[in-house]
């Protein structure tokens, strides 16, 4: 059975950094789609980035333009864990923050929730002005 274990929220001032790791286990994907979404008190739960894998296409990724320039996104392979790399952060990155997969790896509709198959239990990041 597929699982996503996130890790490295935490709590920290506004301009530092932090790591979110999404480690999968049950099973490797050639080719896949990983998300990162993110979900603050009273409000939705919104796309953050996605990086899409495939044996032949290389990597895609993209991002929220909230957060576009401050976070990155890359994939271990050795470690099957995707990481999110957060810089600059505000006040309002203040959220629980969501890795999910997609089995299918597909190239569009990153944003959907729904496209998604796998979800991780969520990382609480914390931002204090």
């Amino acid at each position: 059975q597929v699982q996503l274990v996130e890790s490295g929220g935490g709590l920290v001032q506004a301009g530092g950094s932090l790591r979110l790791s999404c480690a999968v286990s049950g099973d490797t994907f050639s080719s896949a789609t990983m998300g990162w979404f993110r979900q603050a008190p009273g409000k939705e739960r919104e796309f953050a980035a996605a990086i899409n894998w495939s044996g032949w296409s290389g990597r895609t990724i993209k991002f929220a333009d909230t957060v576009k320039g401050r976070f990155t996104i890359f994939k271990d392979n050795a470690k099957n864990t995707v990481y999110l790399q957060m810089n600059s952060l505000k006040p309002e990155d203040t959220a629980n923050y969501y890795c999910a997969l997609d089995v299918l790896g597909r190239r569009t509709g990153w944003e959907s929730r729904n496209q998604y198959d796998y979800w991780g239990q969520g990382t609480q990041v914390t931002v204090s002005s």
